[in-house]
């Protein structure tokens, strides 16, 4: 076998062996959950080639959730539902990274608000690019389509981001789209260095950390829709994201400090 024989082979076996897990945190979704897994099993039936699974990861609904998550697990060998102990997407995206057994891991809302077509575009990412190890999507990268945005949530989001890249030198463009992809090996290494946060703000130190520590990162443009039943608290979010930078960048600092320390020691 000559050595351009061998590389398509093992591109080929590659490719066999990707498979990609989808979490969907979800409280008290039982207006949107039904559509959001029909519309993603028809989505990947069609135009994903590659094993899929997807996991409803439940943070303690009190509302018809369960009941409807349970019968898509029955309805669907691909889907499982998960009763999460904790409220949170942090706690959720940590548990189902923790479950995870597919090469390729990451969630996206129940509600679609990035075009589902950019989970084909993923995929393909990973599968031409061996070297990529996370794919964040973004609102606000320059070549995005972002649709229906509610001025003031439009404000708070950008405000996030220029507090973000002010104070951590964020290089990407969006850090809260809502679909963020990983490779296994990356996500489980990112959770063993992030924090415990519960909420939304989890995602946002996951992003940081990935930054810091060299991961290779592919900040996509991608088509989003705002979508006005959301169950998010814009308020209270924005109070708890103020909270958690500061401790985020006490953290950041005595790492740096305690860096400085053994390089000096040594």
């Amino acid at each position: 076998m000559n050595k351009a024989t061998d590389k398509t082979v093992t591109k080929e076996a590659e490719k066999e062996a990707l498979s990609i897990n989808l979490l969907f945190p979800v409280l008290n979704e039982r207006l949107r959950l039904e559509k959001g897994i029909e519309r993603t099993m028809a989505y990947l039936k069609e135009n994903v080639r590659i094993p899929y699974s997807l996991t409803i990861l439940d943070n303690g609904s009190e509302d018809e959730t369960p009941r409807i998550g349970k019968a898509l697990e029955k309805k669907y060998p691909e889907v499982t539902y998960v009763r999460v102990g904790e409220r949170g997407v942090g706690v959720a995206f940590r548990k189902g990274i923790a479950l995870n057994e597919s090469a390729l891991v990451g969630y996206m809302d129940i509600d679609l608000s990035t075009d589902i077509r950019y989970l084909g575009r993923t995929i393909k990412l990973f599968e031409k690019r061996p070297e990529l190890e996370y794919v964040n999507g973004s609102r606000f990268a320059r070549e995005s389509d972002t649709r229906g945005r509610k001025w003031y949530r439009k404000i708070t989001s950008m405000g996030l981001v220029f507090l973000l890249k002010m104070i951590f030198h964020m290089k990407a463009t969006d850090a809260v789209c809502g679909f963020t992809f990983l490779r296994k090996e990356t996500a489980r290494r990112l959770v063993a260095a992030c924090g415990n946060d519960n909420g939304w703000f989890y995602t946002i130190e996951f992003l940081l950390r990935a930054e810091r520590m060299g991961v290779v990162i592919y900040d996509m443009p991608v088509r989003w829709q705002e979508d006005y039943n959301t169950t998010v608290k814009l308020w209270k979010t924005i109070q708890n994201y103020l909270v958690q930078i500061y401790r985020l960048q006490k953290a950041f600092k005595a790492e740096e400090k305690e860096a400085r320390k053994y390089v000096t020691v040594r």
